[in-house]
């Protein structure tokens, strides 16, 4: 791009799903190149296959349609669309003005729909493909860092106040398990992708039945060798104008998904940061404020949580596309899929690059994940040493008021005063528990109040996340460098 025209973007607005958050890769996928490109190539298939079922279609038209397959002339398709307003009759006209001699047969029998709805899904498919690639190494990096961690206390939270202990290592598995979950529903979309196939203006493939003078059966084995030339084995058996936009709503469901598991991740990334316990990756030059120099704020973890809202959002307008579709199509649908499908999928590329490197990055202070846990390990323990008590003959109900007249002397001592949390000191000043002084270090040991959650991430390690990373292994090992 010249200097020229890179002054000229500044002055109108660019798409920061674009510039600043998807990777090139994923631009890709949904460019005008790759669409037009498909269209070509869906010409080329459904000529091909009337070719061999007879109709008067020469293999030099077939050649020269070949010939300018990848050679698209925007601007006489430009120029074209500005005089007939139809963007694939457009197309149409273009190609045959490159490919004469096979002018009169593109596009024979079609509709429009064959080449959009069937290069939409293609594109879509393909994108899957990539979003399962990061996926993959979203779920290595973390299986890393659970392993690494798993036998790391660290307090447990529900409705965010200190809980039972877990292990720092535990609770990326929870991470985990959602993201393998959004594998599985991702996979499962793929395996079910369909074409919309050959089916004519109104789904019927009456515009075929006439070009093979009513033959049914060669009508049926034109749209099964287009399909399969595509690369494809399956089609929506019945079909109006449009496959069915019950596939879009599908494909956003699950990058919904994605984005809601990212979203937790992030969320609970950025609370430990403010924790300072554990820190997404920050760069030595990295400035975390303009007006407070020595923050460090979580700006990937925010982001994703940024980026993720957007996609949480937009199944609905997929929702209600779906629910409009009057008989056999409107054309409603047209103009805001050109923004939401690809607008979907650029944002969850964003989010998985952030999610890779953040997660391949994680910073871990031990020290401090030690001290919040002796802060509150004294309140959680007071039952084991009940416990503890009443085997060396004391009478439970008794000792559960010493603890309790304790435990709530120390929390003023926390909450009114600020000072540390005292409930060893005052069991160790008091008589009655005489049984367990010279216990308590044992007693305080926190690996004694993680359960089996360290044994949990072996196992789920596994029993569920190796047979995924080992069966997608061709894709370990992609980097995402983050450079805003």
């Amino acid at each position: 791009m010249s200097d020229k025209n890179k002054e000229m973007n500044r002055e109108i607005y660019e798409n920061p799903l674009i510039t600043r958050y998807a990777s090139k890769e994923m631009a890709e996928k949904f460019s005008d190149d790759k669409r037009f490109r498909l269209w070509r190539k869906l010409w080329i298939a459904l000529a091909e296959s009337e070719k061999e079922l007879g109709l008067d279609i020469t293999d030099g038209q077939i050649a020269e349609l070949k010939k300018y397959a990848d050679d698209v002339n925007y601007e006489d398709a430009a120029a074209f669309e500005k005089e007939v307003r139809h963007d694939v009759m457009a197309h149409v006209k273009a190609y045959g003005k490159q490919a004469t001699s096979a002018a009169g047969i593109i596009h024979l029998g079609a509709t429009s729909c064959f080449v959009t709805d069937n290069a939409e899904i293609i594109m879509v498919d393909d994108a899957l493909d990539t979003v399962l690639e990061k996926l993959v190494n979203v779920v290595n990096n973390l299986k890393n860092f659970a392993v690494r961690y798993k036998d790391m206390p660290t307090l447990g939270f529900t409705h965010c106040q200190p809980a039972q202990l877990v292990t720092v290592g535990k609770r990326a598995c929870l991470w985990i398990q959602d993201l393998l979950a959004d594998i599985d529903a991702l996979v499962s979309l793929k395996d079910s992708v369909k074409l919309r196939g050959v089916k004519g203006t109104t789904g019927t493939q009456a515009s075929f039945m006439e070009l093979f003078d009513g033959d049914g059966e060669k009508v049926k084995l034109l749209e099964k060798k287009v399909v399969n030339k595509m690369g494809y084995d399956k089609v929506f058996a019945v079909t109006g104008q449009t496959y069915p936009r019950k596939f879009d709503y599908a494909v956003l469901s699950v990058l919904s998904q994605i984005a809601q598991s990212a979203y937790k991740f992030a969320n609970d990334i950025r609370l430990l940061q403010s924790m300072k316990e554990i820190e997404e990756p920050f760069e030595s030059t990295q400035i975390g404020s303009s007006a407070m120099a020595y923050k460090r704020n979580p700006m990937r973890s925010e982001r994703v949580c940024a980026l993720s809202r957007f996609v949480i959002t937009l199944p609905l307008n997929t929702a209600i596309t779906s629910s409009t579709q009057w008989f056999e199509r409107t054309l409603d649908d047209s103009a805001n899929k050109r923004i939401v499908t690809a607008q979907a999928f650029l944002a969850v590329d964003g989010i998985l690059k952030l999610y890779m490197n953040i997660s391949e990055n994680l910073v871990v202070y031990e020290k401090m994940i030690e001290k919040h846990v002796r802060e509150e390990l004294p309140f959680m323990a007071t039952e084991n040493i009940i416990m503890e008590c009443v085997k060396a003959g004391k009478d439970r109900q008794k000792m559960h008021e010493e603890i309790r007249k304790i435990s709530m002397k120390a929390a003023e001592n926390v909450k009114l005063y600020g000072k540390e949390n005292n409930t060893i000191d005052l069991i160790k000043q008091n008589a009655e528990f005489a049984a367990v002084h010279d216990r308590l270090s044992d007693i305080l040991d926190p690996r004694k109040y993680v359960g089996r959650a360290p044994r949990q991430v072996e196992e789920f390690i596994a029993e569920e996340v190796d047979p995924v990373l080992k069966k997608y292994s061709e894709f370990i090992g992609l980097k995402a460098e983050i450079s805003l």
